[in-house]
């Protein structure tokens, strides 16, 4: 992902009929226009020095800065449909599905997102890869917007500076409800300090149109120097950058929150092991690693198809220990217990009657010398079909 930097954004009133200026104009995608029409709209970049300085919560920071109110950013999604038609007229569509904005003095970045046919599974509701890319673009997302990116996959600009890059070292979700083909989601993300030398970021996920809490995720982040690929502590000079935007807000209690230690599957232990998994180019990132959506899939390779077919994923934990390259070669374990009623969450309380859940812990590594990549344990609940929920 190419991210701007040294640039003020200027957003004319008209994106559909904006002049473009061939030497400091980006274009950013196909808007809708008024009267069916779709041209490319270019957004005017003023270079005018090095370094923009904006304050944010009381502090400096370099970076992007958007200058005036976007209008169509408060348009909700039921103000763009009637009767299932479209009423555009002469306003413009919702924009906030590309640009995101911030909220709550700029501490939270808020973006909205449609489910896309392509990111359903066979049951028609979005699949964990979906929410764990949504939750990933909203991210990267959030640090463009906050004006202290660099040339980096979500790298400020000090981090790029020392060639450094953020990695993820754990990731817990859980999931109330998955939404369907055509839904609109509205994720907020914000990030505090997780000790010395790590950042936490925290994720919600609403309907759009009930403004219902479906998904809550928190993730932990170190810094990796992305030649020699070894951790690094947080530079001041990075610190300085991100703090402003830290807010101490939890989107899991912590007494809800997965710490537990996953156990480490062997031959022995797994159930199910399914070998010769390939990565492929395409499931490298910019930062030239397999990216950590990634893994989820071929987690669950070694998962029986009846528990996908009739279980849903209510609760994914992740601790990443190494990196995986195109060249290679994986293997999947799995093993499943039964789940008591001690075990159980007390955040989200819908289940069936009589329905047990189920309790996955899984392994990735290394199919040659069985180095460890990813442990991860879930939790499943049967699914609640129509004529259950009425």
């Amino acid at each position: 992902m190419a991210l701007m930097q040294n640039a003020a954004l200027r957003f004319p009133k008209d994106l559909c009929h904006a002049e473009r200026n061939d030497d400091l104009t980006t274009t950013f995608g196909r808007v809708g226009c008024a009267g069916g029409t779709r041209r490319r709209a270019g957004v005017k970049m003023k270079a005018g020095s090095k370094t923009n300085v904006d304050t944010v919560n009381g502090k400096k920071v370099n970076g992007v800065h958007v200058e005036g109110r976007i209008p169509f950013l408060d348009q909700r999604s039921g103000d763009l449909l009637k009767d299932g038609e479209s009423v555009y007229g002469g306003v413009e569509p919702n924009h906030e599905y590309l640009l995101g904005r911030f909220v709550e003095d700029r501490f939270v970045y808020r973006q909205s997102f449609v489910i896309r046919s392509y990111e359903i599974g066979p049951d028609k509701t979005a699949t964990m890869e979906t929410l764990m890319n949504l939750l990933q673009e909203t991210a990267l997302n959030h640090v463009a917007s906050a004006g202290v990116a660099g040339n980096g996959f979500g790298a400020t600009r000090e981090m790029s500076i020392r060639k450094l890059i953020w990695v993820v070292t754990r990731i817990h979700v859980q999931v109330e409800k998955y939404s369907s083909w055509g839904d609109v989601v509205e994720i907020d993300t914000w990030v505090d300090a997780a000790g010395k030398n790590g950042m936490r970021r925290d994720w919600i996920i609403r309907d759009y149109n009930t403004q219902k809490i479906i998904t809550r995720a928190t993730s932990t982040w170190v810094i990796m120097n992305r030649e020699t690929r070894r951790l690094s502590k947080i530079p001041e000079e990075v610190k300085n950058e991100v703090q402003p935007f830290y807010l101490n807000r939890a989107a899991i209690a912590t007494e809800n929150t997965d710490c537990e230690k996953i156990e480490k599957l062997t031959d022995e232990t797994a159930q199910i092991i399914r070998t010769g998994l390939a990565p492929r180019w395409s499931d490298m990132d910019a930062n030239q690693h397999v990216n950590n959506v990634k893994y989820i899939g071929w987690l669950l390779e070694s998962v029986p198809i009846n528990v996908l077919e009739d279980y849903n994923m209510t609760r994914l934990t992740l601790e990443y220990r190494r990196e995986c390259r195109q060249s290679n070669v994986l293997e999947s374990l799995t093993s499943m217990k039964a789940r008591t009623g001690e075990e159980e969450d007390k955040q989200f309380t819908d289940k069936s009657a009589g329905a047990e859940d189920l309790e996955c812990t899984h392994l990735l590594r290394m199919e040659a010398d069985q180095a460890e990549i990813v442990r991860a344990r879930s939790v499943w609940q049967i699914k609640q079909h129509d004529d259950q929920m009425t």
